[in-house]
């Protein structure tokens, strides 16, 4: 009885001092070009989302901020909870907001909202880049209730979308097929995206889009894109219904985004904060292209480590040896690699374990991070420093999140697996996932790095992988009211241990990899410098991908290797890796001494233009799924005094045609002048080593040299004077 009258005493008492509804301001997030606008109803408190789109703010219609569940909305919720009492109702009323600047051109603005009657509080929160019209939005919860509310939906963002923008374009794929695009037009109802597969969740279907009027163009018309910043099950919810309508009386087209609700209903202790990941949301008045650049600009200053410095050329060894290799053999890959004029020797997996070896197939081993003492008798860090003497940085892989039941870690602590009582352990690959709502567990995988690197410090590069699901998602730690947790928590824990790791060692280098490109999103590459787009090297299907991701994240961050799939010459191959972060798995011992030349004369080629190809802006010229015969795309440094242009002909043409380039200075003349030839070939471009105008370039145009199929160029341009 006394329990019963507590609770209605802490409800009587919220209810009693519920926010007095006043009137607000509207309170508006802008950036140079684009802005979110909010607004209070006076008299109810109600927040209205008044505004998303091009400035200055137009579109007078009001529609909900954060639709909740159960009380009046009838649509898909933003946010959905149970409160102490039993209450399946939420009633969000505007308090206060906020708003500062923590750094030049970044404005974070937050709004405190609180139900009617509960003290459940709900801060949305919108950090906004003004210089490269990008919002990223998230969503706080806590409450005071007298036991725990459990959270049912709860989106980072649930924005309203201009409704004439009705064409999605998603991405989505396997092993190998990563990033695939997908239009279709949003027609009445919802349209789900998602992913249950608790890690390396990015395999199938990613966490991004694109909305547009029809097929999104380069270089015109309005696009808005959004990434979520999170490595675990994400849903994004696309809703245009005929049952709810906002007060103008027309349609919402809303997108409702962030973790996926399936299967993790979270109980919310009182006073516990719970903290969704950030909705990345761009705007672009001027085409895809101009948006890409703009999410580029973004993930370069604000996400990447090192966004402003470019990255190493390296060689791995994955595809020259596969797990069958010894200290010895690894060191006669280091002489090939420095004298082709690479930056980075980069050993996969395979190098690890005593009692329980890491051979090929990988059956054992993963979890016992000490050296093969077969493999590698002096260790890792003798190992690097053989690579250092040779004028070579030194990485290493590894798959810290998974163990093989064949390891000593697992015969130690099997109770450090996620999986289900009362069911037979399912394994993919042979392995299974680390619990890492476990602290104890989440201490350990953080050791495990933290020692490897401590004790090798001549190690500078760590390609983090992941290759597993979960697939029972149980965690023998949690407790059983919590076991719904599982997959939130485990990629908070991730991130953490990532976060301890890169700061920690800030001058290790961070591959992100997860069998592919199963983790690849703004929140992960927080704590990386690259990501590895697919396990398909294959430069055909690999410029596909390679594209799709290059709406969202810059290509600096993009790891292209030049390996022997696929049937093309060398140079094909090493053009299309140039036109990101390049990088090598291949032997080159086993390589003709003339294809050695080729590789030194590539490598060489590309360090003249790293700097302006992952550093500089991007712009996609022509898409060889639409025009069915050639690629090509440049990229042009901020002061437009340098470019590179780089051709793909994938198929024959029929009729050489031009291509005209983008971001250039229309006022300045720029020589022209081909690079990365075969060795002893000359240019057959008419105009290499000529001065053209900026303009001309991009009006006119120039025919590439490259006109039969599976043949490239790269051309270069360098401001010579200023042309009239």
């Amino acid at each position: 009885m006394q329990n019963h009258i507590s609770a209605a005493l802490a409800l009587f008492l919220a209810a009693t001092l519920a926010p007095r509804v006043m009137a607000a301001p509207v309170i508006e997030a802008d950036t140079d070009h684009a802005a979110l606008v909010w607004e209070a109803e006076n008299g109810s408190g109600t927040l209205w989302q008044r505004h998303f789109g091009a400035k200055p703010a137009r579109d007078n219609a009001l529609a909900l901020a954060y639709p909740a569940f159960g009380n009046g909305y009838l649509c898909e919720p933003a946010l959905r909870v149970t409160h102490a009492d039993g209450n399946t109702s939420t009633d969000l009323v505007y308090v206060s907001h906020a708003v500062t600047h923590p750094s030049d051109g970044v404005t974070l603005t937050r709004i405190e909202l609180k139900d009617r009657f509960y003290p459940f509080f709900v801060t949305l929160c919108c950090r906004s880049h003004a210089h490269t019209d990008i919002f990223e939005l998230w969503s706080e919860y806590r409450h005071e209730e007298p036991g725990p509310v459990t959270l049912y939906n709860f989106a980072s963002a649930s924005p309203v979308i201009p409704r004439h923008l009705d064409t999605l374009t998603h991405f989505h794929g396997d092993w190998a097929t990563e990033a695939s695009p997908v239009r279709e037009k949003l027609t009445q109802g919802v349209k789900f995206i998602d992913s249950k597969r608790g890690s390396r969740v990015h395999q199938r279907d990613l966490p991004m889009f694109l909305l547009s009027q029809g097929a999104f163009k380069e270089e015109s018309g309005e696009v808005i894109g959004g990434a979520l910043a999170w490595p675990g099950n994400f849903q994004l919810a696309f809703d245009r219904n005929n049952f709810q309508l906002d007060v103008s009386n027309r349609e919402d087209l809303r997108a409702i985004c962030g973790m996926n609700p399936a299967g993790s209903q979270y109980r919310l202790e009182a006073k516990t904060p719970f903290v969704t990941p950030a909705l990345v949301l761009g705007y672009s008045n001027a085409g895809v292209g101009n948006l890409s650049r703009n999410f580029h600009r973004f993930a370069r200053q604000d996400i990447l480590r090192d966004g402003d410095k470019p990255r190493a050329i390296l060689l791995n060894n994955w595809e020259a040896t596969d797990m069958n290799f010894d200290e010895k053999k690894i060191v006669g890959l280091f002489d090939g690699a420095k004298a082709a004029g690479m930056d980075l020797f980069l050993l996969d997996d395979g190098w690890f374990g005593e009692k329980f070896t890491r051979e090929s197939p990988a059956t054992a081993g993963l979890g016992d991070w000490m050296p093969n003492p077969k493999k590698l008798p002096h260790g890792v860090e003798a190992l690097a420093q053989e690579a250092v003497k040779r004028g070579l940085r030194f990485g290493i892989w590894m798959e810290p999140e998974m163990v093989n039941p064949n390891s000593e870690l697992f015969t130690k602590h099997p109770d450090w697996a996620l999986q289900q009582p009362h069911r037979a352990r399912q394994e993919n690959r042979n392995q299974v996932v680390l619990d890492l709502c476990n602290p104890a567990v989440e201490e350990h995988v953080f050791k495990c790095v933290d020692d490897l690197l401590t004790n090798a410090p001549s190690v500078s590069c760590l390609k983090w992988d992941c290759n597993s699901q979960v697939s029972q998602p149980g965690s023998p730690y949690l407790a059983a009211k919590d076991q719904s947790h599982v997959f939130i928590e485990y990629n908070r824990a991730l991130c953490r241990i990532m976060e301890k790791v890169a700061k920690k060692h800030p001058k290790v280098e961070m591959m992100i990899c997860a069998g592919g490109s199963g983790r690849v999103d703004f929140g992960s590459l927080r704590y990386g410098h690259t990501y590895w787009p697919s396990d398909n090297t294959n430069p055909y299907p690999r410029m596909d991908i390679q594209r799709s991701f290059s709406y969202f994240f810059p290509v600096m961050a993009s790891a292209n290797h030049v390996t022997l799939s696929g049937q093309c010459s060398l140079k094909f191959r090493f053009d299309e890796a140039m036109s990101g972060c390049l990088g090598m798995d291949m032997d080159l011992q086993k390589l003709s001494p003339a294809d050695r030349a080729t590789v030194a004369s590539c490598i060489a080629a590309y360090k003249g233009i790293r700097d302006i190809v992952q550093l500089g802006d991007q712009y996609r010229l022509e898409n060889r799924q639409e025009n069915h015969s050639r690629e090509a795309m440049d990229f042009v440094t901020e002061d437009k005094a340098r470019a590179v242009l780089m051709v793909y002909q994938t198929e024959n043409p029929g009729k050489a045609s031009p291509v005209k380039l983008n971001g250039l200075d229309p006022a300045k003349n720029y020589r022209v002048k081909e690079i990365n030839l075969p060795i002893g070939a000359t240019s057959k471009l008419a105009e290499d080593g000529k001065v053209l105008s900026g303009k001309a370039l991009m009006e006119a145009g120039l025919v590439p040299p490259c006109t039969a199929a599976v043949t490239s160029a790269v051309i270069t341009f360098a401001a010579d004077g200023t042309g009239k």
